[in-house]
């Protein structure tokens, strides 16, 4: 019987993990990304689709023939869906009760089969690591899908060519990979997923070693994303200032082709400085020949940033404190908070987190409930405390949180 993967299906990018020699880990892909970007460009009718990073960097130049984000439509019919979740740049098409589609070149794609291409590229970059053909896997899912939502993610996994053991919800998944099957039991512990394009906060609580979710709250279109898009505008006010391009006008519908292409490398150079400014205090963000006769180059302090996305962190407060209301708790009455996804690694996220719910910081789970550890990534020391004097939850920083689903799964 060959062996399963698990594998975090997310809006903004996913991940393949198996258990190698009794050690979880996440699969790389041929280029030695362990991200796959959840992204699919149809460059024509008849040609294969580009999947991953090779479609993310031509999502600006095409945006009509690329999907992305497609997660928030799978299973789901037009009735269901927002205004304000149809601005896409790529034609979205849903009757009140019938199914979303999405319409690529004169083609009617479901949601699920746009996914099925990212499965696929994660089936094969598995069949490359293991050796083997992969057929078998474990799906992760936000814990508020429905049954629709979650028997479409199955779907997918079908149409990838993958038995579908089990549909996992994804904060079940975190918890299981920091190890937190191991409390005690009735343990309560708070799991803040903050990805690239949703946000959700999920309770959940140790039951005879089984996760019971108590109540989950969240926002589909709130992410690193929305970082991303303030640090860009950021650069084009200062590039323009500079005496450079005015590119500002491509996010606006104008479909330069050189605009475009600027704009593309704006956005890969913002992303780029906003994961850097997470170990360190300052960065430059070098664009060199931007366009013919003109290069660009500035330093981006942390504080900068901090300043231009508090807002944005600030926002999933309210959905912590409606998660908190649903489950009928109180800070107080969690054992731990832990962080899932990658825009938690930011220590304004971190530090925003802990005053929150009232943590203190551990990177690792310690029974004896004290603890003293530098958090290198905050850029903080968090000091020693015992909690048999004061009742507050641990801030657990011990998984990577771009991975802890997929390794969880």
């Amino acid at each position: 019987m060959n062996r399963i993967v698990g594998i975090d299906l997310g809006t903004t990018n996913s991940l393949v993990a198996t258990v190698d020699s009794g050690i979880p880990l996440v699969i790389a892909d041929a280029e030695g990304q362990r991200l796959t970007p959840s992204v699919v460009h149809f460059p024509a009718p008849a040609a294969d689709p580009v999947v991953g990073h090779a479609a993310n960097r031509v999502r600006v130049l095409k945006p009509a023939e690329t999907v992305y984000s497609v997660k928030r439509f799978i299973g789901r019919r037009g009735s269901e869906i927002s205004q304000e979740e149809m601005l896409v740049t790529y034609p979205v098409k849903g009757a009140a009760t019938g199914a979303v589609t999405i319409d690529i070149h004169g083609r009617d794609y479901a949601p699920e089969e746009i996914s099925a291409e990212v499965l696929k590229k994660l089936k094969r970059d598995a069949e490359a690591f293991i050796g083997e053909p992969v057929t078998r896997a474990v799906i992760t899912v936000p814990a508020y899908f429905n049954d629709a939502q979650r028997n479409a993610t199955k779907t997918a996994g079908e149409l990838a060519g993958f038995t579908v053991e089990r549909i996992v919800n994804e904060p079940t998944a975190a918890a299981l990979a920091y190890g937190l099957d191991r409390l005690r039991e009735r343990s309560r512990i708070a799991v803040y997923d903050l990805g690239g394009g949703t946000f959700d906060l999920s309770i959940l609580e140790l039951n005879d070693g089984v996760f019971h979710v108590l109540a989950t709250n969240g926002n589909t279109r709130l992410g690193g994303d929305d970082l991303d898009k303030r640090i860009i505008d950021f650069l084009v006010e200062k590039i323009k200032a500079a005496g450079g391009p005015d590119v500002a006008t491509a996010e606006r519908g104008t479909r330069n082709a050189e605009q475009l292409a600027m704009l593309s490398r704006i956005r890969e150079a913002a992303e780029q400085a906003k994961i850097k400014l997470s170990t360190e205090t300052e960065v430059e963000v070098p664009l060199p020949f931007l366009a013919s006769t003109f290069s660009f180059t500035c330093r981006l302090t942390r504080r900068e940033l901090e300043d231009l996305t508090r807002d944005i962190i600030a926002r999933t407060r309210v959905h912590c404190l409606r998660s908190l209301a649903d489950a009928k708790l109180e800070p107080k009455d969690l054992d731990q908070v832990i962080l899932v996804g990658g825009q938690t690694r930011m220590p304004l996220v971190r530090r925003f987190v802990a005053e929150l719910f009232g943590c203190a910081e551990t990177s690792a789970v310690e029974p004896s409930n004290r603890l003293s550890v530098e958090s290198e990534r905050a850029g903080s020391t968090v000091q020693r405390f015992n909690d048999a004097t004061i009742k507050r939850p641990q801030l657990n920083t011990s998984q990577n949180p771009e991975e802890a689903v997929a390794l969880g799964a």
